[in-house]
């Protein structure tokens, strides 16, 4: 099976709130709640990919000096195999204003201590405990 490359965001503002994303339900894991980010394309490095794909996503202008790696994750669904390669934007408040779900998806902060509140695929959940452990 072929593993797909996933450059994911976890996006803090005020050292406490984490931008989250309903996924469109017709798309793998449709519905559950993710972090930013997209695939990864040939030849793309992980932040480049977050830039271009947090602008896409979620209206979010970031540099790579925002970001840095967190972890990856490696994981298999019984219909796919991803690679999450996850990593810390941090921005300010004036940008994570505008930031939406400029695909149509409903987007929204939330504080970290909140994440569990929310449906995550599988995958995410080592990400989850990471940021609460990270931020707490």
């Amino acid at each position: 099976m072929k593993v797909v490359h996933v450059a994911v965001a976890v996006i803090v503002v005020n050292d406490s709130d984490i931008l989250i994303a309903r996924r469109p339900d017709d798309k793998h894991q449709g519905g559950k709640w993710e972090f930013p980010g997209g695939k990864v394309e040939a030849g793309e490095s992980t932040a480049a990919a977050l830039v271009r794909e947090l602008d896409e996503e979620v209206a979010l202008k970031v540099t790579e000096d925002q970001i840095s790696p967190l972890m990856e994750i490696p994981f298999n669904y019984p219909d796919k195999s991803v690679l999450l390669d996850v990593c810390w934007v941090h921005t300010n408040m004036n940008d994570a204003i505008t930031a939406h779900g400029a695909e149509g998806q409903e987007a929204r902060w939330v504080s970290f201590t909140r994440l569990q509140d929310f449906e995550f695929p599988e995958a995410n959940q080592p990400i989850i405990e990471a940021v609460i452990k990270a931020l707490s």
